[in-house]
Formats: structure tokens, C-alpha cells, sequence
């Protein structure tokens, strides 16, 4: 079969490699569309490996490549002995996440929800385990959610279920802010809650926030965007946020201004901008909730936090998309995703502004086409 191989930073390349057979509780799928994350091109440019050995020590791709994708709508070709609630033809997505899911004992973190962060966890596309930007890839049986249970608004297509992935993310992420936040919350009485929510970056996880936000959450204040694409920024005040332009003026001056000098209760960094860790100190009320989100920051002195520490923040760091397992042992976040994307309560069709036709365009992709105009989110289709 083919993959997409990147067998070097920066050095990717569609290769012939051998199909991997489904296991006992496997299925083999067959990828329809495989979403394009931040995460992807990060590994690809070489500004992050997520593949490490016993000790920790990161594993270079020219030892083990790597075939991304992580964010998988799929058919199923074949399931392996023991699988009777899945067949062929069945469409669906995955959690990308192999854990404790489908296990009679379950790790201390996978019994408390966290899935994510299961001992033994490893994750296709991003670890080490093949992805989806192949002919074919295998997960466990447990991983795999069919897709049409919630179609009220006429079937999704494969690349708008392929989000169901990050949408996952962001209700997880959400949900560890709600939990930690002990002075502002999103609900509850007048005096304890929250105001002002900045979104700092407004690509597809920002605009993913800014909807879940509005549209799950049920948040009604404020919520401040910004994000230097005018593209982006349209998209986030048609998602219910108010833009914001960082080449127009500095965003702690935005900030300051539409909260009338009372800065944001929440900040949510979806960028992986640095420039957000310095801002932090003018945009977040003390005792505020930041949310980091995004990956990256580079070029940025620890020494920054000094500033920050003094605002004595509630500090999440969410990753992944635990969210404990329904009764039949597949991932409840996941299904809850889907079934937000399948009843349109949360839209990603005008996230997805670039579609590429086939494995052969995945080269070009991650050489420099998602910094084309107009870019907000790529999705490769296979079938």
C-alpha cells in the first residue's frame, strides 16, 4: 500500500509500504479524510518530536519515519477476531489514542477518565504508530465510533467528521478549565462569573473554542479574538466573538479597551504564539484562568513568567482528549464531538478552506501550502 512517509525533517515523501494486518480487537480502516493539524506540520518543520524511547530521549525520524495524521475519518475494510459490533462499510472516526480503551483492568489514569494520559499510551500519527495518511492503518476496536447516529442535519461529510478529533480536544480542554477554575467561572452567580474571554489565535482551534464556547458552554459575555488574518477573523465574529487585528494596535491595548480597563476573566492561547505569554500580564485578571492550548512559543525567556506569577492565575495545560469511556468502552468525548458536528450544533464546514484530492498532494501541503491565502485548515481526502 502507500503512505505518505516523513522520513527526515522536512523530507516527506508518498512511499510503498507494507499493509499492516488487524490484530485480535483490531479493525483495519480505510482512510476517507485525514485533517491537517498545527501538530503535523510542528513535527514536519522540526520544531517538535513526540516519538521518545524508554528514557525520554526523542527518536529522530531517520531512525523510525513517521506517517502523520491523527485526525481520521475512515471506512471499515476489516475487523479481527472478536469484533462483532463493527463491520465493513461502516464509516467512522477515531480516537487516535491507543489506552487502556477496550481493557477489563484499566491503568490508574484511564479509571480516573484520563484517558490521554494511560501508561502505556501511544498515538498514531504522532508517536510513532502509523497514521491515517495512508491506504490503510489499524487501531483497536475500541477506538473506533461509527458515524451517522446524529445526522440531523443530513450526513457529514468525511472531511468535516475528520474534526471530530480537535473538536475533541477542545471540549476536553474546556472542561479541565471548568474543573480548575476556582475564583471565575463560566456559570454560577453574578459575582463569581465571568465577564471577558480572550482567544488568542483564531485558526481552527480558536474558532473550535469560540463555538464551544457559545454553542455548549452557553457562555454569554464576551469573547475577544485575535488573530492577524482578516480570513480568521471574520470566521470568529460569525462564531460569536469579537475580532481583534494584533497589527492594528498592541492586544493589550484591544483588551484594555473593550473591557474598559477590567481585562479578560479567561484567556485561552490557541496559538502557540509567544507573544501571548508576554502579552499575558495586561490582558488576564489576577486570580484569572489561562488556558494553554497551543504548542509552540518558541523564542521566549523563561524569566516571562515572572509577571505572570504575581497575577496568581489558575494555569491549565490541557493536551489530548480524555474524557472517561461509555458502557460499550469506547471514548465518551469523542462520541460527544461527533454528535455535536453530526447536529451542526458545532460547524466546521467553513473551517475547512483547503481540500487536498489524494495522497500525492501531501507533499506540497506540508512544503508551504498551508501558508497560502485564505488558509484556515486542511483536510487530504482518500476516498
Amino acid at each position: 500500500m502507500r503512505a505518505a512517509v516523513l522520513y527526515d525533517v522536512g523530507r516527506l515523501a508518498v512511499r510503498d509500504v507494507p499493509r499492516p494486518e488487524p490484530g485480535p480487537g483490531e479493525v483495519l480502516l480505510r482512510p476517507a479524510a485525514v485533517g491537517l493539524c498545527g501538530t503535523d506540520f510542528h513535527i514536519h518543520a522540526g520544531h517538535a518530536n513526540y516519538h521518545f524511547d524508554p528514557r525520554g530521549r526523542a527518536i529522530p525520524l531517520t531512525a523510525h519515519p513517521q506517517i502523520l495524521g491523527h485526525e481520521v475519518a475512515a471506512t471499515v475494510a476489516e475487523v479481527g477476531a472478536g469484533v462483532a459490533d463493527l463491520r465493513p462499510g461502516d464509516p467512522v472516526v477515531i480516537d487516535q489514542g491507543r489506552s487502556c480503551a477496550g481493557r477489563v483492568e484499566r491503568c490508574e489514569y484511564c479509571a480516573a477518565g484520563f484517558s490521554h494520559q494511560c501508561a502505556t499510551y501511544g498515538e498514531h500519527g504522532i508517536t510513532g504508530l502509523a497514521g491515517g495518511l495512508a491506504d490503510a492503518m489499524v487501531v483497536p476496536a475500541a477506538n473506533v465510533i461509527r458515524r451517522g447516529a446524529h445526522a440531523d442535519g443530513g450526513p457529514l461529510d468525511a472531511a468535516e467528521a475528520a474534526l471530530t478529533e480537535p473538536l475533541a480536544c477542545v471540549l476536553h480542554a474546556l472542561a479541565a478549565a471548568r474543573r480548575a477554575a476556582s475564583h471565575v467561572t463560566l456559570d454560577g452567580p453574578a459575582a463569581t462569573r465571568a465577564r471577558a474571554i480572550l482567544v488568542v489565535g483564531a485558526g481552527p482551534a480558536g474558532l473550535l473554542f469560540v463555538q464551544a464556547l457559545r454553542r455548549v458552554a452557553g457562555f454569554d459575555g464576551a469573547i475577544l479574538a485575535s488573530d492577524p488574518d482578516p480570513g480568521k477573523r471574520a470566521l470568529a465574529a460569525r462564531f460569536g466573538a469579537t475580532p481583534i487585528d494584533p497589527t492594528a494596535a498592541p492586544v493589550v491595548d484591544q483588551v484594555q479597551a473593550a473591557t474598559a480597563g477590567r481585562r479578560a476573566d479567561w484567556v485561552i492561547e490557541a496559538s502557540g504564539a509567544s507573544q501571548a505569554l508576554v502579552d499575558l500580564p495586561g490582558v488576564l485578571r489576577k486570580l484569572g484562568t489561562f488556558v494553554l492550548y497551543g504548542h509552540g512559543h518558541r523564542g521566549v525567556d523563561v524569566g516571562v513568567m515572572n509577571s505572570i506569577q504575581f497575577l496568581e492565575p489558575t494555569f491549565v495545560t490541557p493536551t489530548g482528549a480524555s474524557g472517561g469511556f461509555d458502557a460499550d468502552g469506547r471514548p465518551a468525548i469523542y462520541r460527544e464531538a461527533l454528535r455535536l458536528l453530526e447536529r451542526r450544533t458545532i460547524q466546521v464546514a467553513p473551517i475547512v478552506t483547503h481540500r487536498y484530492a489524494s495522497l500525492d498532494a501531501v507533499p506540497a501541503a506540508f512544503a508551504g501550502a498551508h501558508r497560502a491565502p485564505g488558509y484556515v485548515k486542511g483536510v487530504v481526502e482518500l476516498a
